[in-house]
């Protein structure tokens, strides 16, 4: 979804290296080198890259040791790879609510494994509390599932927020009472953090705790990252996990096999991270733009009678339509983003794809079109609330309004006609 916004950014970069591209170092061809040849283990140029470009992200207050990074082919693939190595068939994985629809697919579909949701609602806007964590618990106990972890994404997707200290500290307490479960943090938004509060990582936490309490924890906690999203460059297929836990990273790596990130990428990349005058003004730059469009998106969206949930990360919003529902319910929720979608040309994602348990949530993008395209999208959103709340006559208002509109479909969710499952 970034790809529109800073993607110039990168060719750029690439017209200024041709030979980076082009495969050669020194003025001479290595492409012969790069496609005969692939470690498994992955280029050591690209992953002390790619673990100083994380370390940056987060302000150097952290660093990554290569060795305990595995490659893999997405955040997709990481995320699914941790869940074999963590869990078994018919154990369960606990996710706080509303969540990324793909989780379903990626966490389950192979694996076996089971999500229960972690219920978080708006009255506290969507913060994990002990409560909803001790009541997922449960419920995973009374369906006879034993409960391996929690998965949080950090910044979140589809909430556009970031993690608190407070809940990161309630799920440490949390999985410390619990000897054998882990902490997954998927951190692949960790870079588009464009206002405070600033985004904190799971691993800067734990360096500040007590050292004492850090050394029960470090072996359970685990990063997902990509460069899909920070970097907009999801058809790269470049993810990666990195865990301080040896026996994790000895079978991750074993089955990273099943989904290798080519080395012609790597090279690629390992020369574009390495550049740290780019990857300053890349970050810099793409939070600024960022910054922008949110606040584009937001004011329309005002301006139409629509709210967000503040946000301060991520490449999208989460819009509260509950007033435009004609029922409380996820049907009305359906019949509303019917509308939306083929009355009015946008497609949004619908809360309930995200497992939100409140009806009339929605997540819209804001990073994957253009300006004028953004300020059309809001006007069209715009007329479509006017006429919903009765300021037209009262039984011609849908035929007119679809009328009025052409049949081009802004996508303000997913990267094809499905609602539910763009990262």
């Amino acid at each position: 979804m970034n790809w529109q916004l800073s993607f110039d950014l990168v060719e750029c970069w690439l017209d200024k290296n041709p030979d980076v591209s082009g495969f050669k170092r020194d003025g001479k061809s290595i492409f012969r080198e790069l496609a005969l040849f692939q470690d498994y283990h992955g280029l050591p140029l690209f992953k002390n890259a790619l673990v100083d470009f994380m370390a940056q992200i987060r302000g150097n207050k952290v660093t990554f040791d290569p060795n305990h990074m595995v490659l893999t082919a997405g955040a997709t693939s990481a995320n699914e790879t941790l869940i074999f190595c963590l869990a078994e068939q018919g154990d369960a994985f606990l996710l706080p609510t509303p969540y990324y629809p793909g989780f379903d697919r990626d966490l389950k579909w192979r694996t076996g494994v089971e999500i229960v949701p972690i219920q978080c609602t708006s009255s506290n806007n969507f913060r994990i509390t002990e409560s909803a964590l001790e009541q997922a618990y449960q419920d995973a106990k009374r369906r006879n599932l034993r409960v391996k972890g929690i998965l949080v994404t950090n910044p979140s997707n589809p909430l556009g927020t970031t993690l608190s200290r407070a809940e990161f500290n309630l799920l440490f307490d949390f999985i410390e009472d619990k000897e054998t479960m882990h902490l997954i943090s998927d951190e692949i938004y960790s870079g588009t953090v464009f206002s405070s509060p600033r985004f904190v990582s799971v691993m800067e936490i734990l360096k500040e705790m007590n050292p004492n309490d850090a050394a029960k924890l470090w072996n359970r906690v685990h990063i997902v990252y990509s460069l899909s999203k920070d970097l907009g460059l999801p058809g790269f297929r470049v993810g990666a996990i990195y865990s301080e836990n040896d026996a994790v990273v000895a079978a991750a790596t074993k089955m990273s096999s099943f989904g290798l990130v080519s080395s012609q990428t790597q090279y690629l990349l390992s020369a574009m991270l390495g550049d740290k005058k780019f990857t300053k003004k890349y970050l810099s730059e793409n939070q600024k733009r960022l910054k922008v469009r949110q606040r584009m998106l937001v004011t329309g969206l005002q301006k139409a009678g629509i709210k967000c949930l503040k946000s301060n990360a991520g490449l999208f919003c989460w819009v509260d339509m509950r007033h435009l529902l004609c029922s409380n319910t996820f049907e009305a929720e359906m019949e509303l983003w019917k509308k939306i979608v083929y009355q009015v040309g946008l497609n949004i994602s619908p809360g309930s794809s995200c497992h939100c348990t409140e009806p009339g949530w929605f997540r819209l993008c804001f990073a994957n079109m253009s300006q004028h395209t953004l300020n059309l999208a809001m006007n069209r959103l715009k007329n479509f609330v006017a006429h919903s709340t009765g300021s037209d006559d009262g039984g011609s208002s849908s035929t007119t309004l679809r009328k009025s509109f052409s049949n081009w479909v802004f996508r303000l969710s997913s990267r094809d006609h499905r609602a539910p499952e763009e990262r």
